[in-house]
């Protein structure tokens, strides 16, 4: 007897008859496709990419086959401009139960007073969160992008840096426990310009950044206190990381990196601030939600509930240590001297002059394992250049890689920069590669 799923497979969404014959239909349906040769050849490519090569962008993850699969649902189809019970369309019954459910996880999850899961991105996030505490020419105390910082966290080529005044603050000088975040240099500067918020977070500090002596410096000056979680949500969601929860005003977070869920954002804040935080999301900022990466993200803060997610974020910091001092055994130097969350970042300087963070980007790359260039504290060279190199284990820990891999990982990216331009010992290198990610697949492998 005919399922629905034969009946309906050779037909194209006009009605007519699939000309392309039965191959397409099925792929669609057996989830290995969409239908579109074109399309499904370049999915193909990317599936095959992520399977036979490292990922260690410490901005990346690999999404569950769940994940994957709420993010592809009919929940795509919804216009649901508004809140749930309070919808500019009608039809949003469902709507306003996923987004509720997604909510509720998310509040259990950190503890959170009240959140907004709609932002689109994590700088969407910081975008709503500025429009609800600030007026256009404020001053905001926040790290410098050269020093570990985020481009929403004040570049003068951004959003951030061209509506407020941005003063940043970074690190203290390399050495034995050096190369932190200045804590007198943030309240100096508070005491000076009296900001009226202050930006804890990161993109490329691999140490722990604790909220309180924040909160005490914001609290001295009468400022607002924000954390950017951005990349230890996963980790303070896993209790290897402090918790901004509670004690800043706003924490702002991406829903993907070592959270593992879907692209995109996400608000916690104080009931106090609530009401002007969702005003700033909507219809401050964003139009109708992506109610279908609502979805999954409602998968994602499932996910992270289970007691397993406490061994996930334990495993991504030890295998960054591992990692860290595979790199120091290679003679590569670490920034701060080594890592206490998911991320290695690493001055290129002192094991090659000449070897620029982009050129060991590329060289990496050619071998099998994907990077990316960043720049250091004090970097003579420009963003677009840098000087040094960031590595993440989120994703490859997500595959169950542990801390051998890690230290055989450590033992290829040595030997990758120092046979750059040899394509013989690079091609070598991709093949070990390539044979260490087929025994560590990622989930949801055979799905481009």
């Amino acid at each position: 007897m005919a399922t629905v799923m034969d009946r309906n497979r050779d037909m194209n969404p006009n009605g007519d008859m699939n000309r392309n014959g039965d191959d397409q239909g099925v792929r669609y349906a057996s989830g290995v496709g969409v239908g579109d040769p074109e399309v499904d050849a370049i999915l193909q490519s990317e599936s095959v990419r992520q399977r036979s090569t490292l990922q260690l962008i410490a901005s990346e993850n690999f999404a569950s086959p769940a994940v994957l699969a709420a993010a592809g649902s009919v929940l795509t189809n919804k216009y649901a401009e508004g809140y749930p019970g309070r919808r500019y369309y009608a039809g949003n019954r469902f709507v306003d139960q996923m987004e509720s459910l997604a909510k509720e996880r998310l509040a259990r999850l950190f503890g959170a007073e009240h959140v907004n899961v709609q932002p689109h991105s994590g700088s969407n996030a910081n975008a709503a969160a500025y429009l609800a505490l600030l007026e256009p020419g404020d001053t905001v105390l926040a790290m410098s992008l050269d020093q570990g910082g985020h481009l929403t966290h004040g570049s003068p080529v951004n959003f951030s840096g061209r509506l407020y005044d941005f003063v940043p603050y970074g690190v203290t000088a390399a050495g034995p426990d050096g190369e932190r975040i200045d804590f007198d240099q943030v309240a100096d500067l508070a005491r000076r310009v009296r900001p009226k918020l202050i930006v804890a977070g990161a993109t490329a500090y691999p140490r722990v950044i604790d909220p309180a002596p924040f909160r005490q410096i914001a609290d001295e000056v009468g400022a607002r206190f924000l954390f950017d979680a951005a990349h230890v949500a996963g980790l303070i969601a896993g209790g290897v990381h402090p918790s901004p929860f509670g004690v800043a005003d706003v924490v702002t977070f991406t829903t993907h990196k070592t959270l593992r869920g879907p692209r995109g954002g996400a608000i916690a804040c104080s009931e106090e601030l609530a009401k002007g935080i969702d005003k700033a999301v909507f219809p401050g900022l964003q139009g109708g939600p992506l109610e279908h990466v609502i979805a999954a993200k409602a998968v994602a803060f499932g996910e992270a509930l289970r007691p397993s997610f406490k061994q996930y974020a334990a495993a991504i910091v030890a295998n960054a240590k591992a990692l860290a001092a595979s790199l120091e055994s290679e003679g590569l130097r670490l920034v701060s001297g080594g890592t206490d969350n998911h991320l290695v970042l690493v001055d290129l300087r002192p094991f090659d002059e000449e070897l620029s963070g982009k050129v060991a980007q590329e060289a990496l790359e050619a071998a099998g394992i994907v990077a990316n260039r960043n720049q250091i504290p004090g970097d003579p060279r420009s963003p677009f250049v840098t000087s040094g190199l960031r590595l993440g284990t989120a994703a490859q820990t997500t595959t169950g890689m542990g801390e051998p891999e890690m230290e055989t990982i450590g033992r290829l990216i040595g030997r990758a920069l120092r046979s750059r331009g040899d394509e013989s010992a690079t091609s070598a290198i991709a093949d070990d590669v390539a044979g260490l990610c087929q025994k560590f697949p990622p989930p949801g492998a055979e799905r481009p």
